[in-house]
């Protein structure tokens, strides 16, 4: 994993669609990452020093995770698949890490908010995707399958109204 700042936010002049750019700490590459305007938004306003006068989304994950007792280790951006990248917020609670799928740009603005590295899979750096000779992911039917027939079922009592 190499660590990485944002470097700039703006437009991309070829899709005119918002554009996180992400350098690496100790060299000269880039990764661009194309985002929604809110997260494009919210990154901006961050490294901007503005802030909203009610919490945006992102101070909210930012106060939930604190409030739960937790801290932010590190933000992951660890894998391309089918032109989207994936990322994990890496958090800590009472000496356990607990993952969290995210969004990159939503992983980004709430590492800003919390002043947390950023780091990226090298492969991403060198334009390929990281785990590309893995298999696919479970989809959601899958997970929710597999979840059920291992349910153990007295602990079904504990769902009932």
């Amino acid at each position: 994993m190499i660590a990485v700042r944002v470097a700039q936010v703006g437009l991309d002049p070829a899709t005119n669609s918002p554009v996180v750019l992400l350098r690496e700490e100790d060299g000269d590459r880039v990764l661009p990452i194309l985002i929604g305007p809110a997260e494009a938004g919210a990154i901006a306003m961050e490294l901007q020093g503005l802030r909203p006068q009610r919490p945006m989304t992102h101070d909210l994950v930012k106060r939930l995770i604190l409030g739960l007792g937790g801290e932010l280790r590190r933000v992951l951006i660890a894998d391309l698949r089918e032109d989207t990248y994936f990322a994990e917020l890496e958090l800590v609670r009472e000496g356990e890490v607990i993952r969290v799928d995210a969004r990159p740009s939503d992983g980004i603005a709430v590492a800003l908010r919390f002043q947390a590295p950023i780091f990226l899979a090298e492969a991403l750096l060198e334009g390929r995707s990281p785990a590309a000779n893995d298999p696919p992911p479970p989809d959601g039917a899958e997970l929710l399958r597999t979840y059920l027939e291992n349910l153990d079922p007295q602990d079904l009592g504990r769902f009932q109204p």
